[in-house]
């Protein structure tokens, strides 16, 4: 096996089995069949494979299976075969194998070993090892978090002081926005002063901010809720732009049984379209949470009919609404609507009508349109053809619609091939498109040229 090419298919899931089809073939009962591609290269198969065995007590034998890979050298091989010794209480093993990756300056593997160090009592060691790479934002939350292990939040904490002041005193006009490395140090910062007890440190902290929100969530509003600072949140929350610091607000107020607060925290105005239609969206979602469909369905038929609202998302989740709640011609009906003030209907808003037409009991309908849609002969068109034709039962159909579309069409025809028992047929679909020869991905930006 060759580093290279493992790396590749496992990150683009690119001419081989992919993790759900794996999942599709042992639910199905074909153990053999991913067994027998587990000793064939097919990394996927391979980590299942040694999962389950595993789980049997069959330890040696699920090592067997992820050797050749752990013998490559792949870091992505050593990190799963080492998650499974440690599961099996075999630490010291685990330690072992992945040292040389973690002590090589492998970012991915350095922040692995120095948790699995801290988490079998040498988090002093964990802490010396991670506390060069500092400047990366993903080892410097591996610091913080093996610091409270070691007993040195303190020391911790000074480093990310001296780092934050540091960038911040660069010199240029940017520095203030970008100078700061780790980018993640004021919140990482304000986590260890949080554990020590200083909530007012934190909250200062984090006020301090360039970046508020990061992943949808706000760590200002997430700790003044840990902390049942309402009064501090609900003043955050009528001034923070993304609207993320109202969200945790009303999940607070939800929790506690409060839906009348909750309701009116996503009524406030907001200062930015994203704020809004999120906003709207979650109130909605809210209201369909306590048996008030009607009303949630109100909140998005405004905001679909509002300037910013039209987008495919937002009528998305409108259509899929009245869909859910049993009022699927009412969802048609704002379609034909919608086009007719648009004068015409592009691919993204018409296949929302086909769940719709499924709902009413128009499934042939909603076939016969999609053959006569103007996208109706492009490969994401087959996708909906082949799922509406599954659906009814009618495989070999749906087999047939996707043929022509490959290679775009290769996991999903798969998946009908393996529901069909060709599993011969489906594997070698998957494995038709060869991957490329490149360098293992290190995380780092490529420098080359682009062609």
């Amino acid at each position: 096996m060759d580093v290279a090419d493992l790396d590749y298919r496992a990150r683009t899931l690119q001419g081989c089995i992919p993790p759900h089809l794996v999942s599709r073939l042992l639910e199905l009962g074909h153990d053999e069949e991913v067994a027998r591609q587990a000793g064939r290269g097919e990394w996927f198969c391979a980590r299942e494979r040694a999962r389950l065995l595993g789980a049997l007590d069959r330890q040696a034998q699920a090592w067997d299976v992820l050797a050749p890979y752990v013998a490559t050298g792949w870091w992505t091989a050593a990190e799963t075969a080492a998650g499974l010794l440690e599961g099996w209480g075999r630490a010291e093993e685990a330690m072992a194998l992945v040292r040389p990756h973690g002590e090589a300056g492998d970012r991915s593997a350095l922040v692995f070993f120095a948790r699995l160090l801290a988490r079998h009592g040498r988090a002093d060691e964990a802490f010396t090892l991670v506390r060069p790479y500092l400047k990366d934002w993903w080892a410097a939350a591996a610091l913080v978090d093996v610091a409270q292990s070691a007993g040195r939040d303190e020391k911790a904490a000074a480093l990310l002081a001296a780092r934050i002041e540091a960038g911040r005193r660069c010199g240029t006009p940017s520095c203030h926005r970008h100078g700061v490395e780790p980018s993640n140090a004021v919140a990482l910062l304000a986590a260890i002063r949080e554990r020590q007890g200083r909530i007012d440190d934190a909250v200062a902290l984090l006020h301090t901010r360039d970046v508020t929100s990061v992943n949808g969530r706000d760590e200002l509003a997430d700790l003044l809720a840990r902390h049942d600072r309402i009064e501090d949140l609900r003043a955050y929350a009528r001034t923070e732009y993304h609207g993320h610091a109202a969200q945790r607000l009303a999940e607070v107020l939800e929790e506690r049984g409060d839906v009348e607060g909750a309701i009116a925290v996503y009524q406030q105005p907001g200062d930015s379209p994203a704020r809004r239609c999120d906003g709207a969206v979650r109130l909605a979602q809210l209201l369909v949470r306590h048996g008030r469909a009607g009303e949630a369905i109100a909140v998005m038929r405004a905001l679909a009919d509002s300037p910013e609202g039209g987008q495919d998302w937002i009528v998305d989740q409108l259509c899929t609404l009245y869909a859910d709640q049993g009022r699927a011609r009412d969802g048609l009906v704002y379609l034909d609507a919608l086009k007719e003030r648009r004068g015409e209907e592009d691919w993204d808003f018409f296949r929302m009508r086909l769940p719709l037409l499924v709902a009413c009991g128009l499934r042939e309908e909603a076939i016969e349109q999609v053959r006569a849609h103007p996208e109706g002969g492009t490969w994401y068109a087959a996708w909906s053809l082949a799922g509406l034709l599954a659906d009814a039962g009618r495989l070999e159909e749906a087999v047939a619609v996707l043929v022509p579309h490959l290679p775009a069409s290769s996991g999903v025809l798969a998946w009908h091939l393996i529901d069909l028992g060709r599993i011969e047929e489906a594997v070698d679909v998957l494995q038709r498109d060869p991957a490329p020869v490149e360098p293992p991905w290190t995380g780092e930006p490529d420098n080359g040229p682009p062609f």
